[in-house]
């Protein structure tokens, strides 16, 4: 199998995963008072995926402009694994969810965050984390990326997701 990827920033590859869009929303807690900055706030339930994001700005471009100076932001997609990709089958494989924020964020599968490999750190930096092995066609996931302005002390520009991909790559055999 060769990699195949969707543009999760495209309708079209978005209706092959059975995804409405992306929803987005501001604060660390969105909805609650000061957004959910509080000290010592030990989670945000926004990463969760049975969190109520309803009320949520719907089907979003991730890579419009969001807000300025000390800023976060969730951006949420529920999906499911597809039969075929580009014509290739997909059970079996790797599936990977790869993504560029500015300038900080965090990558939750299904309420859960790789701290190894889900934190995005700096500008500019491209991240790639494994969703799921072995593919299961109609399996459904829900992303969540949590989206930062920095540095915290002294922000710039605003926050964004420059892309985000859903990639298909063979599997090394199991012995």
């Amino acid at each position: 199998m060769a990699r195949v990827a969707l543009d999760l920033g495209d309708k079209k590859d978005l209706q092959l995963i059975g995804a409405t869009g992306w929803r987005v929303a501001p604060g660390l807690v969105p909805g609650e008072p000061n957004q959910g900055l509080v000290a010592e706030l030990m989670a945000s339930p926004a990463r969760l995926p049975d969190y109520d994001d309803s009320g949520w700005d719907k089907d979003v471009d991730i890579q419009a402009r969001y807000s300025k100076g000390f800023t976060f932001a969730w951006y949420r997609l529920a999906f499911t694994i597809p039969e075929e990709v580009k014509g290739q089958k997909v059970a079996g494989s790797r599936v990977y969810f790869e993504t560029n924020v500015d300038n900080y964020g965090e990558v939750y599968i299904d309420g859960k965050i790789d701290r190894t490999i889900g934190v995005v750190t700096g500008n500019n930096v491209n991240k790639r984390v494994l969703l799921e092995e072995p593919a299961v066609p109609g399996q459904k996931h829900l992303i969540a990326v949590l989206v930062a302005n920095a540095p915290l002390g002294e922000p710039v520009g605003t926050i964004f997701m420059r892309f985000a991909t859903l990639a298909f790559e063979e599997a090394p055999p199991r012995s």
